[in-house]
């Protein structure tokens, strides 16, 4: 498929300002286009804040994106300023770091959110990864759903890495580097699954436990982070 990335950025962000105009706040790209890890199944994640979104700009932007190229491959966020602003910080934290900017800033983003915000990130990853892994173990037994839970990991490593390191890494490659070895680990097998047909039994057990497992480290580790920030929060009171 004969499709630039870059070039359909620039017809986007054109059509964007013929559109709203001053009203854009930022304008920018998210997922495995931002990250430079692009297969034949890559969206284009593209990110849109305007000073308020109305029913009308709604439409508009959804026309908008029905007039460009490649419509089947849109998808992405569109959300106002002040919505925005007042997100789940834990999910802000990632939002700065995963986009790239084409129009505006979110500088501004990076007083919004604390090292508690980003163990609150881990802790709500894992939880679902926990979840999912627990339900499929039981119920689904699907390779499909476990590699998609190893797939949805990686943003959990991302902030851990970050946790850890005080750098968050958007490519995989260079996650990697910055990740303790037990969470390398479950990097690695999400890579492994993402380029094999596994149907074994015994080892989708494995990979479940071992996912597992890691969640559970984490569930474990931030929750008590949490309490002992909050205990010692609570002995500052006079």
């Amino acid at each position: 498929m004969n499709f630039d990335i870059n070039l359909w950025m620039k017809e986007y962000s054109s059509e964007l300002r013929k559109i709203f105009g001053n009203r854009i706040w930022f304008v920018g790209l998210q997922g495995s286009y931002g990250r430079n890890e692009v297969t034949e199944q890559s969206d284009i994640d593209a990110v849109v804040i305007l000073d308020k979104v109305t029913l009308e700009d709604i439409k508009a932007y959804s026309a908008l994106l029905d007039r460009l190229p490649y419509r089947e491959k849109a998808c992405g966020f569109i959300s106002g300023k002040q919505e925005l602003l007042n997100w789940e910080k834990s999910d802000l934290f990632q939002f700065y770091y995963d986009t790239l900017p084409i129009i505006g800033s979110l500088n501004s983003l990076k007083e919004y959110f604390t090292a508690a915000d980003v163990r609150r990130a881990i802790r709500i990853g894992a939880c679902n990864i926990y979840h999912g892994c627990m339900h499929n173990m039981v119920h689904e037994k699907s390779w499909e759903l476990l590699e998609g839970l190893y797939k949805s990991s990686a943003f959990t490593l991302q902030a851990a890495g970050f946790l850890q390191t005080d750098k968050y890494e958007r490519c995989r490659k260079d996650l990697l580097n910055h990740l303790l070895p037990e969470d390398q680990a479950i990097l690695l097998i999400g890579q492994t699954l993402k380029n094999t047909n596994l149907t074994e039994r015994k080892e989708f057990e494995r990979l479940s436990a071992t996912l597992l497992s890691w969640a559970s480290h984490w569930i474990v580790r931030c929750g008590t982070t949490q309490q002992q920030t909050e205990s010692d929060a609570d002995s500052l009171e006079p």
